[in-house]
């Protein structure tokens, strides 16, 4: 069961990594790890240039990051798998290792990553991005790897938690750029600081870890599985904005209403989600961290993926007409509720006159409801469709679903490392 949900956590966030691969972001972050980070120690993703381990954390870990459509854990308030899965992908060489043990190294990092994200939330004052905690997840990853002694082990941990990134989340929301989760930081981090420790470099006990105060969170260590809490996103938006997108979705299935028609929409959420108040973005960063503009392209577009959150679709005059009425009020019950339920309600005016209210509702696929294997694999071939020929995409989905029967990884590698725009005839002879 924890096998499985691994694998169902490998193909989204893959899925996301290859749709993310259009952005600017993605092209910016590749070019900088190929000239500051080289070596031939890993490969960035779909691009096929080597370069080392810890610069191909970083690139694909901010590659996955750039669309904001992977999976989550509601108690951290982040994001776990885009920093774990770049860094085991990093640090596995020329992947000479099964299948069930990749899956292995990825529950190992979910697992750490969780419960020193509890941690950290529970004791700092500040509310900082996923690469904080990330960090330490990663370095466990790639301490598995390393074959690393108990004690360099807990160096790397040590090293990680020090220097991973406390980037403030709340100043990236408020100024949406580049920046996003710290996840790519968070993993180049942990991938850096277990060859640190190999190498003999010492670090300070990690607080987040050995801290008297903070063992219950360690307890049921192999015993309860945090991976198993793990939501995945329908749409390519910040967590906060989707259950509006779901509400107003379901009302225009319900009632078949025109674009034209609709007035204002009214939404009833939690503070953090009235924070996303920008309506007229102008990069594909702002309208992630909005809630107006993609609650009005999903209207437009029944779905919200690269293309509707880019390009010609920020300027789509149906599009900002409809973010522009778009209203944000906070619900005092709601915001008590964060972060273990996100709520939110939606009234739509029309210009008639009547009202169309929705139920109250979360985000689609969260984890007590969570999204079945169909949904996630047509999701996969939604993402990686818009960047890869049909073949390779079913290839790629196969390789992932069945990788636990897989003697080791190399076949999985070179599909996801290969650039978009070399054929299938050369994957054959490759793999």
């Amino acid at each position: 069961m924890v096998r499985h949900q691994a694998t169902r956590c490998l193909l989204d966030t893959v899925g996301t990594a290859i749709a993310g691969h259009q952005t600017d972001l993605s092209r910016i972050i590749h070019d900088f790890a190929a000239s500051a980070f080289g070596g031939d120690g890993a490969q960035l993703w779909l691009d096929g240039r080597s370069v080392s381990a810890p610069g191909a954390a970083l690139a694909n870990g901010m590659t996955i990051d750039a669309l904001d459509i992977h999976d989550g854990y509601n108690l951290v308030k982040g994001h776990i798998g885009a920093a774990i899965i770049p860094a085991a992908f990093a640090m596995l060489n020329n992947g000479e290792v099964s299948g069930k043990e990749l899956l292995a190294r990825l529950v190992v990092g979910y697992e750490l990553a969780a419960r020193a994200g509890l941690v950290l939330h529970s004791t700092a004052c500040d509310y900082h991005t996923s690469g904080a905690w990330n960090a330490l997840g990663a370095a466990a990853v790639s301490a598995r790897q390393l074959q690393l002694t108990s004690e360099q082990t807990r160096h790397a941990l040590g090293i990680a938690e020090y220097h991973g990134p406390r980037s403030q989340m709340m100043r990236c929301i408020e100024y949406p750029t580049m920046l996003k989760d710290g996840s790519g930081w968070g993993a180049m981090v942990g991938v850096s600081a277990a060859m640190m420790a190999k190498g003999g470099f010492t670090g300070a006990p990690a607080i987040t870890i050995e801290a008297e105060d903070v063992q219950g969170h360690w307890h049921d260590l192999g015993e309860s599985w945090h991976i198993m809490d793990q939501y995945f996103k329908p749409h390519a938006v910040c967590r906060w904005a989707q259950p509006a997108i779901a509400a107003v979705l379901e009302l225009r299935r319900q009632n078949k209403f025109s674009l034209e028609a609709i007035r204002k929409i009214r939404v009833y959420a939690f503070r953090e989600a009235v924070s996303l108040s920008m309506h007229c973005p102008k990069s594909t960063e702002e309208a992630q961290y909005s809630l107006p503009f993609p609650l009005a392209a999903a209207l437009v577009n029944n779905q919200l993926g690269p293309k509707e959150l880019s390009g010609p679709s920020l300027e789509d005059p149906t599009i900002l007409s409809l973010s522009e009425r778009v209203e944000l009020i906070e619900d005092d019950t709601y915001s008590a509720r964060f972060p273990a339920k996100r709520f939110t309600r939606v009234e739509i005016l029309l210009a008639d006159g009547t009202v169309k209210r929705s139920r109250e509702h979360l985000p689609d696929w969260d984890a007590d409801q969570p999204a079945t294997d169909r949904k996630l694999r047509h999701k996969f071939r939604w993402l990686a469709g818009e960047m890869l020929e049909e073949q390779r995409v079913e290839r790629l989905e196969k390789a992932i679903w069945h990788l636990a029967e897989a003697t080791d990884v190399t076949r999985l590698t070179t599909l996801i490392s290969a650039s978009p725009h070399v054929g299938l005839e050369t994957h054959r002879r490759s793999v």
